[in-house]
């Protein structure tokens, strides 16, 4: 085979290459292949492998995967005549690959279209402090008008977030004078709680030292009367063991002895200045004995 039909052959299966790769197509798990035959449409094929015939189909892919676009601050206004502006996410997804492609031409382009005209309209029928404190209420309106004209592109919207709204300058300053006024009114109240709460402590405080103290005077008075009882208690026990200690001694004494003790004082009495010295009858009786004694003594001198 001589060099010209060499290359002949291999410029043939050059081209039968790349029309087989042209007429195979793979399409993965979120995609869906849209076919089309000489401008009819076939259907939404895969996934997995889909074949073409060359130069007689033409295909597009459409991913199924949620997707998202972002809507850039869009200026609004309210329906007290307050201009706002708001930038929004707005996720979704297809749900029917063949409606997508063959009713829209750009569904992003379009969805963001709508996203914009629906969000004036929504925020033109409310107040302003309704759109600055209702941003959920906001979303889901918002959601639903989007999937009500996106269904028969076979759209999805599966959420909308808005991201921020920006009020006027004007109610800006006066939202935060309004917030500097809050903060000032709870930081009294709070400084006030702080005091009254602080005045019920001492005032509980108080009370309870207080009472402390009535209970530690109460506890120590009725130690002190204790304590004093039973010194009074013990005093008197032992006086009366010393009662009963001179009284057993008494018994052991004789009369003589008892004398001999009355002798000294009647000696000690008439050593003092007194001028009258009264002298008990029982002392006399208690003396008799004595002079018994004297008496008998003198007697046996005599004889």
């Amino acid at each position: 085979m001589s060099e010209g039909a060499i290359v002949g052959v291999a410029i043939v299966a050059f081209f039968v290459l790349i029309l087989f790769a042209s007429a195979i197509k793979v399409a993965p798990e979120y995609q869906r292949v849209i076919v089309f035959r000489l401008g009819r449409v076939l259907g939404a094929k895969g996934p997995g492998l889909v074949l073409l015939i060359p130069f007689a189909d033409r295909a597009q892919r459409v991913d199924l995967r949620e997707n998202y676009f972002d809507v850039p601050p869009q200026s609004a206004i309210t329906k007290d005549n307050a201009g706002v502006a708001i930038d929004f996410y707005v996720y979704m997804k297809v749900v029917d690959a063949l409606l997508s492609v063959v009713q829209v031409y750009d569904f992003f382009g379009a969805a963001r279209g709508i996203a914009i005209t629906t969000l004036r309209a929504v925020v033109g029928s409310m107040l302003l402090d309704d759109v600055l404190a209702n941003r959920e209420a906001i979303n889901e309106t918002l959601r639903v008008k989007l999937d009500e004209v996106t269904n028969r592109w076979g759209i999805k919207v599966t959420a909308v977030e808005i991201r921020e709204i920006v009020p006027p300058r004007e109610v800006q300053e006066a939202m935060t004078r309004q917030m500097s006024a809050e903060r000032s009114r709870r930081a009294t109240v709070l400084e006030a709680e702080g005091k009254r709460e602080a005045a019920v402590n001492v005032a509980e405080g108080e009370k309870q030292a207080t009472i402390l103290r009535a209970e530690g005077e109460k506890q120590a008075t009725v130690l002190r009367a204790d304590g004093d009882r039973q010194a009074r208690v013990l005093q008197a026990e032992g006086y009366a063991t010393g009662l009963q200690k001179v009284y057993e001694v008494a018994q052991g004494v004789d009369s003589n002895t008892m004398s001999i003790q009355y002798l000294d004082a009647l000696r000690a009495l008439g050593a003092t200045d007194a001028t009258k010295i009264v002298v008990p009858l029982e002392l006399m009786k208690l003396v008799e004995p004595l002079t018994d004694h004297a008496r008998k003594a003198m007697g046996d001198k005599g004889e």
